[in-house]
């Protein structure tokens, strides 16, 4: 483990990244609540990364989310999102240097997606009963381990190594709707930087004698233990860090605003907004880290600041590519536009043609419990893959009598490189249908 003393004397970022490396693939934490017990073996298991999970009543990993683990798409040379993070790096790499010339933040885009549900969740203060943890949001290995659902799972392990600067980049994964803008996997990228008193006072007049910390009430304007001129200048930073890299990305005279918003593990928090091309839209949450976060990773003399944001969902709107799937396609037509000499090059995203949809319907009876509209996402991505466009939910009905309820969903089939056939659909269609009754306890009404 890192120790303060040693980093103060200049210890070297290489070695503290070689000790955040190894932190972050499975170094034994420092509780700040209880943990799950280790679950037994039920006679299969899970195969992942070279590693073997066992399963038990927690495990609802599918045939298509693992088939995505390890691909890595923001690094992929020439990928939209390799191209989005690698602008990112370069103005951070840029615009903050370190000692010696050297970058400040350090980066780690290639740590394993598989964390321990004390990572996902307790490392970063989210309470037992949040909604962010329920199974039918998350994927799950096991009772103990998941994919992680966000790249702030690492934060913890990271403090605790020493880094106080740093970019954390890697895919993660969340059960959710089907439609152009979501897909159970997708890639985040999130900043995290400390400040000590000096670093952070420095050049402020009187700042010899401000303070870090206080012992005083929360507000919506700070937390207890932090004082007032700490908290602004640490959201002051924040704000004028973010206004620059959406200014290198968007270019200059970007129009931006703030809107308050709640996170677990920051306060006061913050959501970034953009105007672009007329239309505002939000990019990114952002806020001071919670100190008891801090603290429990042995930072307990420093304040930060902590934000995330999607690189799909930039890649999106910088590029105007219009469906999410797209970012997993191997079609060249798609491809070849991002293949660029300079990653600061502008690049029009020339829409692919669009081929007919094929639209089917499915209705059933719900079971009586234990059922969750992300299960039934989860199954028509398994069978239908990528050649599902959308699942809309049109139509839902309790019995008057039974008070059983129904549910119907428009299924839009949508192949991105070829004419799907009614045939070719109905094959696909008839699985999902069988599977909702093997698999979800449904009563089929088709």
């Amino acid at each position: 483990m890192v120790c303060w003393a040693l980093r103060r004397v200049g210890l070297a970022r290489a070695h503290l990244a070689r000790k955040a490396s190894g932190v972050c693939r499975g170094h034994e934490h420092q509780p700040l609540g209880p943990r799950p017990a280790a679950p037994g073996a039920p006679g299969s298991a899970v195969e992942l990364l070279g590693k073997s999970y066992p399963q038990d009543d927690y495990s609802n990993l599918t045939r298509k989310v693992l088939s995505k683990v390890g691909r890595n798409l923001h690094n992929q040379p020439q990928h939209p999102l390799w191209l989005l993070k690698e602008r990112v790096k370069q103005h951070f790499y840029a615009q903050y240097p370190g000692r010696a010339g050297t970058p400040l933040f350090s980066v780690y885009d290639d740590l394993s997606p598989v964390v321990t549900t004390w990572q996902n969740f307790d490392s970063l203060l989210i309470p037992a009963d949040h909604p962010s943890r329920k199974k039918g949001d998350n994927y799950f290995l096991n009772a103990t381990h998941m994919l992680r659902a966000h790249t702030s799972a690492h934060q913890w392990d990271l403090l605790r190594a020493g880094l106080d600067a740093f970019l954390v980049v890697g895919d993660v994964y969340r059960r959710d709707q089907i439609d152009a803008r979501h897909y159970p996997v997708f890639h985040q990228l999130e900043a995290v930087r400390l400040f000590s008193r000096h670093q952070l006072f420095a050049g402020i007049k009187d700042g010899e004698n401000l303070q870090l910390f206080e012992q005083s009430s929360r507000s919506a304007h700070k937390q207890e233990t932090h004082t007032l001129e700490a908290t602004k200048l640490v959201e002051f930073d924040l704000k004028q860090t973010l206004t620059r890299l959406m200014t290198h990305i968007f270019g200059d005279g970007l129009d931006v605003r703030w809107v308050d918003c709640y996170f677990p593990f920051t306060h006061p928090s913050f959501e970034m907004e953009i105007n672009f091309h007329g239309e505002w839209l939000e990019v990114l949450g952002c806020g001071v880290m919670e100190q008891q976060l801090v603290n429990s990773a042995g930072a307990q003399d420093r304040i930060g600041w902590a934000f995330g944001l999607g690189l799909e969902r930039l890649a999106m709107i910088l590029y105007d590519i219009p469906d999410i799937r797209l970012f997993w396609s191997q079609d060249e037509r798609f491809l070849k536009q991002f293949r660029v000499p300079d990653i600061n090059q502008k690049v029009t995203f020339q829409p692919l043609s669009k081929y007919p949809a094929v639209i089917n319907d499915i209705s059933f009876w719900l079971p009586r419990e234990n059922y969750t509209e992300n299960d039934f996402y989860d199954l028509v991505r398994t069978i239908g893959g990528d050649l599902v466009e959308k699942v809309d939910l049109i139509d839902k009905f309790e019995h008057p009598k039974t008070h059983r309820i129904s549910h119907c969903y428009r299924i839009t089939y949508r192949h991105m490189e070829r004419t799907l056939s009614q045939r070719e659909v109905g094959g696909i269609h008839q699985a999902v249908q069988e599977a909702a009754v093997r698999q979800l306890g449904v009563e089929g009404r088709f």
